[in-house]
């Protein structure tokens, strides 16, 4: 666990931007429920003018759908702001897969945390326990 908190140490220095939310899959799909708590916790963060991002493979995941386009609108218009997968993420990523069991399946999610570690973001998700692993690392897990 040592080698991937110095990357996430070097990756957060290489990185100037103020800290964001970046919201996961699980996180997005409940948002744009009305009435839902994230719904709820979503607009508080917008009334807070909390900067949020998506990552572009939780962007995806949420595109995959299914889903209305004008679902897709809005949550375009509501979060604009798309963070690329970079070399660095790839390699942090590798090293969480590598650290925390090789799970089938979990590859997406070691990308997801290794964007946000990066950027050191909080990750709002709804799949809480599935990010958890990656606390260690210093990823900050929040939901509604």
């Amino acid at each position: 666990m040592q080698a991937v908190l110095g990357m996430v140490a070097k990756l957060r220095a290489m990185s100037h931007r103020r800290a964001v939310i970046l919201l996961d899959t699980s996180f997005l799909i409940g948002a744009f429920q009305p009435g839902s708590p994230q719904d709820a916790t979503l607009r508080t963060w917008l009334e807070r003018g909390e900067e949020l991002a998506v990552s572009v493979i939780a962007w995806c995941e949420f595109l995959c759908g299914p889903i209305e386009s004008r679902a897709v609108e809005l949550v375009g218009r509501i979060v604009p702001r798309r963070i690329g997968f970079a070399a660095e993420d790839a390699e942090l990523a590798a090293s969480l897969f590598n650290r925390t069991g090789r799970r089938r399946g979990s590859l997406t999610d070691c990308m997801i945390a290794a964007t946000a570690l990066r950027l050191g973001a909080a990750l709002a998700t709804e799949d809480a326990g599935g990010f958890r692993r990656f606390e260690p690392a210093g990823l900050v897990v929040v939901s509604a």
